[in-house]
């Protein structure tokens, strides 16, 4: 399905926050180091965050705000060194039960970054791609019924 579809659905039937704006953007950009690649400019020009299912604080999926999005290993492990984990990993989504869907910012497919799981316990050993870019994820997540998709059953 198609970005603009996804987008739709997602504001239709879901809790987007309020868009960001191309400034905030560009923070956001200079703060970490990378650009965004086109479906989460997409996004986060459409809502800065939001919630799939419910609202917080019963979500599942809870979409990071720009001013959320910081380096995996911070989030995971508490320490932004290299033994923690990889730099170029950087969250996403917080699937608030410790456990996150990660960006590689080192890698991309079709100009998009993968999109991984990241499970508390095994970070940074494990972390299986579970989607090749966030329109992929998200169509899926909007799909799952409120299920974490990657993990079957």
């Amino acid at each position: 399905m198609p970005m603009n579809n996804l987008l739709a659905e997602f504001s239709r039937l879901h809790f987007p926050n309020a868009p960001a704006t191309p400034a905030q953007l560009s923070a956001f950009e200079a703060r970490v180091g990378w650009k965004l690649d086109e479906d989460l400019r997409a996004f986060f020009l459409h809502a800065n965050g939001g919630t799939l299912f419910k609202p917080l604080p019963d979500a599942k999926y809870c979409i990071l705000s720009l001013d959320e999005i910081e380096r995996a290993r911070v989030a995971i492990r508490g320490r932004d060194q290299d033994s923690a984990g990889p730099a170029s990993h950087f969250t996403l989504v917080d699937m608030q039960d410790t456990n996150f869907v990660i960006l590689d910012v080192a890698m991309r497919f079709n100009g998009r970054y993968p999109l991984l799981d990241a499970f508390h316990e095994t970070y940074p050993d494990e972390t299986p791609r579970i989607a090749s870019s966030f329109e992929e994820f998200l169509e899926k997540a909007l799909s799952s019924g409120n299920r974490a998709f990657w993990l079957g059953g």
